[in-house]
C-alpha cells in the first residue's frame, strides 16, 4: 500500500509492504539519476520513518533492472549548481538523515550503481545486489571528483582500492563489490536475496535493532575510552526494555519470542 505521508513527486515511489518501506527512483529514462525532488523525497520519507515503530526496514532501489542509481543527472546541465547562500545542500541532508536513522536501511542494487549512488548504497546499513549490477567513480571522467560520497564511503572500502576507484574511475562487478564488503550479497534474483536479508532480520528484536543501531552509529568516531564508556552505559538501557526481558524468558522457556518492541 502507499504511505499517506509520502512526498508528493512523480520521482520517488513511496510503498508500504506490511513492516518495510519501499523507496523507489523512478527515472528509468535517466538511469535513475538523482534530482532534486528524488533526495528531498528519499530524505522526507527516512526522516518520517523514525517515529513510526511499525516500520522495521527501509530499503532504496531503483525502477526498472538496468540501474540503481546512476548519481547526478549529467543530462540536466545542472547536475552541480549548488546555491552558493544554502550553507547544506540535498545531497548532504539526505545523507545526515541516513546517517541519524534508527531504522535499518537496505539497498537494493538492481543495476548500475554510479558516482552519487555509491552515496545511496553506502549510506544504507546493508545492500543485496544482482549479479549484473555494477559499481564505480566515474567523476573524474568528466571533470569533477566523488567528494561528498567520500564521507560514506571511506569506512568501508580499503583506502587504496578507494583511492583507485576515484583515480581510475574503472568500474568493479558485483563479484568485486562482495569482496570488498560493498554489499552484502549477490544473487541472479536480488528480490531473492532481498527476502531472504528481510527475513533474517524482522524476527528479530526491533529495540534491540533500534538502539544498537543508534549504538552503531554513536561509537563509530569515540576513541576506544570513550565508545567503551558510552557502550557500558547502552548494555544497561538494552537489558530494562521489554524485548530484552521477552528474549530472556522466552529462551528459558525455549518458545518463539512475542516482540512488543519497546
Amino acid at each position: 500500500m502507499t504511505n499517506d505521508r509520502a512526498p508528493a513527486t512523480d520521482d520517488l515511489r513511496v510503498e508500504r509492504q506490511d513492516a518495510v518501506l519501499h523507496l523507489t527512483i523512478q527515472r528509468e529514462d535517466r538511469r535513475n539519476a538523482m534530482s532534486a525532488a528524488v533526495l528531498a523525497g528519499l530524505t522526507q520519507a527516512i526522516e518520517a520513518a523514525q517515529g513510526d515503530r511499525t516500520v522495521r526496514a527501509i530499503v532504496i532501489t531503483g525502477a526498472g533492472s538496468k540501474a540503481f542509481c546512476a548519481g547526478a543527472d549529467l543530462q540536466s546541465g545542472k547536475a552541480f549548481a549548488l546555491d552558493p547562500s544554502e550553507p547544506v545542500g540535498d545531497f548532504a541532508r539526505l545523507l545526515r538523515a541516513a546517517k541519524a536513522s534508527n531504522v535499518p536501511l537496505i539497498a537494493r542494487v538492481n543495476g548500475a550503481c554510479m558516482a552519487g549512488g555509491m552515496g545511496l548504497l553506502a549510506m544504507c546499513d546493508m545492500a543485496v545486489a544482482a549479479s549484473h549490477a555494477s559499481f564505480g567513480l566515474p567523476e573524474v571522467k568528466v571533470g569533477v571528483f566523488p567528494a561528498q560520497v567520500l564521507a560514506v564511503l571511506q569506512h568501508l572500502i580499503p583506502r587504496r582500492r578507494l583511492v583507485e576507484l576515484c583515480l581510475t574511475a574503472e568500474p568493479l562487478s558485483a563479484r568485486e563489490a562482495l569482496e570488498l564488503g560493498l554489499v552484502n550479497s549477490v544473487a541472479d534474483d536480488v528480490d531473492v536475496a532481498l527476502a531472504r536479508l528481510l527475513g533474517r532480520l524482522l524476527d528479530k528484536s526491533p529495540a534491540a535493532i533500534r538502539r544498537g543501531l543508534y549504538t552503531l552509529k554513536k561509537i563509530e568516531t569515540m576513541a576506544f575510552e570513550e565508545s567503551m564508556a558510552f557502550t557500558e552505559s547502552q548494555i544497561a538501557l538494552f537489558a530494562l526494555t521489554e524485548d530484552a526481558k521477552e528474549g530472556q524468558a522466552a529462551f528459558r522457556e525455549k518458545r518463539a519470542p512475542v516482540w512488543t518492541g519497546r
